[in-house]
This record gives C-alpha cells, structure tokens and sequence, in this order.
C-alpha cells in the first residue's frame, strides 16, 4: 500500500474550500450583471475557480478583486455579448434614485439609455460601484488605478447619469 489515497496537501484544500465559500457568491453575481444565461454563468464561474485551484498558493490566496479580475479576462474572452440582465439595470436605477422597489419598464429604458451616454470606463465603474457593491478602493484594485482617478470618475458618471434621467437634485456616491 502506498498511502496515496490520503490527501498530499489538506492546507491546500482547506485554504481554497475558505476562498471558494467566502468569494464564490461575488464572483457569481459578478458574472450575472453581464451574462443573462443561467448555463453560461455557472460554466464562467467553474473556470474561474478550476483557474484560482491551478495557481492558489495556500501562504497567499486570492482575494476577492483577484477573482472578480479573472472573472473579467474570462468574460472578455468569451464569445458573443448578451445585454446586461434587467438585474443590474435595476442596481444602477435603485443606487442613483433612492427608489425602493424595480423600476417599470419606462425607467430600465430610461437608465439603459443613460448608461449608454456613459464612456466605458464610467459605465464599468458604475457596475462595480451598484452591481458588484465595490468600493472605491476595491474598485481602484480590481482596475489598477489610483482611489483619487476611480472617486472622480465615479462622480462624474454619476452626476452624468443623474443629469440624463432627471436627478440632479440627488445626493450620490460615498462622498
């Protein structure tokens, strides 16, 4: 008998089962704010733990910005975009207006359109800010930018945004 049905390194196991329970919910819904099929979510965050498995280092393992980052190689790389659930729509509309409760459909059409002012960059901020629930300094991370770049692009998105649907009397943001 060679012993080998034990576990060569229960440290290992132990560390990523703590990562997978504690980031696996993020990394989800994450995923859910871009991706609309049930399926495809589940198989994007397959591949982004069986990644985090294959380099984990149980002396430093992955943090939730190094996966939600993964996460974004991965949705890059995919094949054809599906429209952003009404999920997220519904974050950005609640996050800007204070509004409890979803929005009607008048207003997701009103917050796509407002979204689509947006650059980029202010667009994927504002995902991760009423989405994903970063904060600036997650959000400065996970992008590798400086807090001060991440808090003024935010700011203007949000005054760009609010401006767009009808809000500027708003207060918004982690001022």
């Amino acid at each position: 008998m060679s012993g080998r049905s034990e576990d060569p390194n229960p440290l290992r196991n132990e560390v990523f089962t703590r990562v997978f329970d504690e980031h696996w919910a993020a990394v989800r819904h994450h995923i859910e704010g871009v991706v609309g099929a049930e399926d495809e979510v589940t198989e994007i965050v397959s591949e982004v733990f069986l990644l985090a498995w294959t380099k984990l280092r149980p002396a430093r393992p992955p943090s939730r910005v190094w996966l939600l980052r993964a996460t974004d190689r991965r949705l890059r790389a995919r094949s054809g975009r599906a429209s952003t659930p009404y999920g997220a729509v519904d974050a950005v509309h609640l996050g800007l207006s204070g509004e409890q409760g979803g929005p009607d459909q008048h207003s997701r059409v009103a917050v796509l359109r407002a979204l689509a002012v947006l650059t980029p960059g202010q667009r994927r901020i504002i995902m991760l800010t009423y989405w994903d629930g970063l904060t600036v300094g997650e959000i400065a991370e996970l992008l590798r930018a400086s807090e001060f770049r991440v808090r003024k692009t935010l700011g203007r998105a949000q005054d760009r945004l609010c401006a767009e649907l009808g809000l500027e009397g708003r207060t918004t943001g982690d001022d």
